[in-house]
């Protein structure tokens, strides 16, 4: 497994890009967690009660559903945007391991 202390001049160019690109979704998901709160892993609960795991898996189906029906706004990065979810869906499954295990 890579890490930030790994030599760079050892990975090949799909490594290097592969780690600039998973860099630079962390950092627009660190953005967005300052910017809107935890809003994902801790959500209001005003009128859904679904569990995170679930509305997360709903948010994914959302942003789906308006690609199959072409309704992308023109500023919206899908990709990014799906991979964001599928990385928060990770960080709540750790959450919810790391409490089970408790």
């Amino acid at each position: 497994m890579y890490s930030e202390n790994i030599d760079t001049d050892l990975m090949n160019a799909t490594q290097r890009e592969i780690a600039r690109v998973c860099d630079e979704v962390k950092e627009k998901l660190l953005e967005k967690n300052r910017k809107y709160g935890n809003s994902v892993l801790q959500p209001k609960r005003i009128f859904s009660k679904t569990d995170v795991a679930e509305q997360i898996k709903v948010r994914i189906d959302d942003k789906l559903s308006r690609v199959m029906s072409g309704q992308v706004d023109d500023d919206e990065d899908i990709d990014f945007d799906l991979a964001g979810y599928l990385i928060i869906k990770i960080v709540e499954r750790n959450f919810k391991q790391k409490e089970e295990t408790k």
